[in-house]
């Protein structure tokens, strides 16, 4: 990585409880291609400030994580397609003082969903109500997915975002099962009271054909850790951590790297 100076780019992340992934599969990046660039992740006191420092600073580009992914909406300048349809960020890209929200998660929520070639008549229990649930949401509803049924202790919230894809709600994952269990909360994500928690009941589990956890620190977490005992298919929120980034640094820099280079930038995340 070259040394700071003046004319280094500057890219950053805003999340509750950051982590080193975006940071190290970012800057891993920036020092295989040989850019003058660098990324460093942050958790904001005030996010209307931090996003003012992003515009004011000409910080290029902004990462958005839990919980910052609605709220972040009224303080940027246009909402591409990816974002505005699903009302969630992920992204900003910063064009000379011009503040351009993308949502990237959806991407690669609907890879992961094609990759694993889960049908779309599959039953899903989907945990989660906030900007990531949404991305989710849309893009188990857009591969074509019907029986899913959102799982939120927010009445008002969970029965939205069902409302609005034509799912079905519930309050809490009770006796349910579902062919895919899909966690979109924090619950299970490392440094939060509830680490060490099972998102979903260990009957749910059992019955799931896919188990899918959006939290992507730890790379383990709790349910994926059940769900690789019970030998169910898995897929983690660090595979979904990976193109979402890729898809922001394509964003951010205008280059694409190779295949290679992402694959080496993943393993060097594991690394921490």
């Amino acid at each position: 990585m070259p040394i700071l100076n003046k004319d280094m780019t500057l890219c950053i992340s805003l999340s509750a409880r950051p982590s080193n992934n975006g940071t190290r599969f970012h800057n891993f990046l920036y020092e295989k291609l040989g850019l003058n660039w660098i990324y460093k992740a942050f958790a904001p006191t005030d996010l209307g400030n931090a996003i003012a420092g992003v515009r004011g600073l000409g910080i290029r580009g902004c990462a958005v994580s839990m919980p910052y992914k609605e709220d972040v909406i009224a303080l940027v300048d246009r909402m591409d397609a990816s974002a505005s349809a699903i009302d969630s960020v992920n992204t900003i890209v910063n064009d000379s003082g011009v503040l351009t929200a993308y949502n990237t998660d959806y991407t690669a929520i609907a890879q992961l969903i094609e990759r694993n070639a889960i049908s779309p008549d599959s039953t899903v229990l989907l945990r989660g109500a906030g900007g990531m649930a949404k991305a989710t949401a849309a893009a188990f509803r857009d591969a074509g997915f019907t029986k899913v049924t959102v799982v939120a202790r927010n009445e008002e919230t969970g029965r939205a975002l069902a409302d609005l894809y034509g799912f079905a709600w519930q309050a809490e994952p009770g006796d349910s099962t579902a062919d895919v269990i899909v966690n979109v909360t924090p619950v299970g994500m490392a440094g939060g009271p509830d680490a060490a928690a099972l998102s979903f009941p260990e009957t749910a589990v059992a019955a799931a054909q896919v188990v899918f956890d959006v939290v992507a620190l730890p790379a383990e977490t709790p349910l994926i850790k059940a769900g690789r005992a019970a030998g169910k298919t898995v897929i983690s929120g660090a595979e979904v951590a990976t193109i979402q980034a890729l898809e922001q640094f394509v964003l951010y820099t205008g280059i694409t790297p190779s295949a290679e280079q992402v694959a080496a930038a993943e393993a060097f995340v594991r690394e921490q």
